[in-house]
């Protein structure tokens, strides 16, 4: 059996995950669970599942789940914190990591598992995006295993040939097209995203994700932070990959050879796919899901990105090629502004504004460290609290006009 460790298991990637091992109990044994703050979520699954470990990012909330759980489940050890999450990630006995903590706090328990050699399955992309040649750097060194979760790196890992990391073009690969949505503001009246709320945003007509991911959909900054993951995932250079919007997310993504060739990976818009893929591979095994009807479909639409709708596409395109702590600084201030979006501090349109500010005002370092790519991600989050603190200012200046 193999030993699995669900950071995040609370989120959407981590409950689907878990949906899936269901399947297979006598496979993978849970070794550990872990969240943030969703004490009653996470002691339902440690008495459904039983694993050793159950850790807690919060002190506080560790506290409370181990009192909620002492009685159902006795042989359960409540950990807590960063060192907490680290030591689940590392752990003798774990074979594979399912990185889904979401944001900046996925990064040192997955750069963790990564030194461990562990089998690292990828769905914190924020991991990539902010200490991408360190990660990949672990990844090859400790000879860990790296497969990649989000449904675009997926299709896109199992359309790419064997060899690809000696560079797409060594192995006859043209390009990288990277497919998204266009999330729910598609087709919007662009002077009505101002008035957007955060319910809106939230509400993606393909996929069933958290806020802040749906958030990052609607304003397509997570294909932008997809983007960046993908030049560190497959060593592609930015102009080997384009970005294609498929509003109806049944293409996952493709791969364009030199010889004309264009392979796709097909189906339906539900995680439990490329978590499947990763968890067998290189074998195959049921996800749960339904097959694909094409007759139902009926029709596959393509758009270029509008960069005017979607100013974060632009904001990512040139952190990656800037190079440094510009792809942390920028990853930093999204999930400040998005976090204030959510709680209503913001408009929609302030969030590239507020990104592209700390970008300006902010100075592009080497991230050739942990603890440098930690400097510059709290450096930016500083700084974004002011431009949030701007931005309110403003908007409240302008309702009084």
């Amino acid at each position: 059996m193999r030993g699995i460790t669900i950071l995040g298991a609370t989120g959407s990637i981590g409950l689907s995950t878990l949906n899936v091992l269901a399947q297979y109990i006598d496979r993978y044994r849970i070794v550990a669970l872990t969240a943030n703050h969703q004490v009653e979520r996470l002691a339902e699954l440690c008495e459904k599942f039983q694993p050793q470990f159950a850790v807690m990012a919060d002190a506080d909330a560790a506290t409370r789940l181990a009192v909620r759980i002492k009685t159902s489940c006795a042989d359960t050890c409540v950990l807590s914190g960063e060192e907490g999450l680290i030591s689940v990630a590392e752990h003798a006995s774990v074979d594979d990591v399912m990185a889904a903590i979401v944001g900046a706090a996925g990064l040192a328990p997955t750069l963790a598992a990564a030194n461990a050699g562990k089998r690292v399955l990828l769905a914190n992309k924020e991991a990539l995006v902010m200490s991408g040649q360190l990660f990949m750097d672990a990844i090859r060194y400790n000879n860990a295993e790296l497969l990649p979760i989000d449904s675009e790196h997926n299709a896109i890992f199992q359309c790419l040939p064997t060899g690809y990391l000696q560079g797409l073009s060594a192995v006859g690969v043209k390009r990288i097209l990277l497919t998204g949505s266009g999330g729910p503001f598609r087709t919007a009246d662009i002077n009505s995203l101002a008035r957007v709320t955060p319910e809106q945003a939230c509400a993606h007509p393909n996929w069933d994700m958290g806020r802040k991911i749906s958030v990052d959909s609607a304003t397509m900054m997570n294909k932008g932070l997809e983007f960046i993951e993908a030049c560190w995932l497959f060593n592609a250079r930015p102009d080997e990959i384009e970005i294609v919007i498929h509003p109806q997310s049944i293409i996952h993504s493709m791969v364009e050879y030199v010889d004309g060739s264009i392979l796709a990976q097909l189906g339906q818009p539900d995680m439990r796919t490329p978590i499947a893929h990763a968890l067998a591979w290189p074998q195959r095994m049921s996800s749960g899901v339904q097959s694909l009807d094409l007759f139902a479909i009926g029709r596959l639409d393509f758009e270029r990105p509008d960069f005017a709708r979607f100013p974060c596409l632009q904001l990512a395109s040139d952190a990656i090629r800037q190079g440094g702590t510009a792809a942390v600084t920028m990853n930093a201030a999204n999930e400040i502004a998005v976090e204030h979006f959510l709680n209503e501090d913001i408009r929609f349109t302030d969030i590239p504004i507020i990104i592209e500010n700390v970008l300006c005002r902010n100075s592009v370092g080497c991230a050739d460290t942990l603890e440098k790519v930690v400097q510059a991600d709290a450096a930016a989050r500083e700084q974004a609290i002011i431009e949030v603190e701007k931005c309110m200012r403003t908007n409240k200046q302008q309702a009084g006009a």
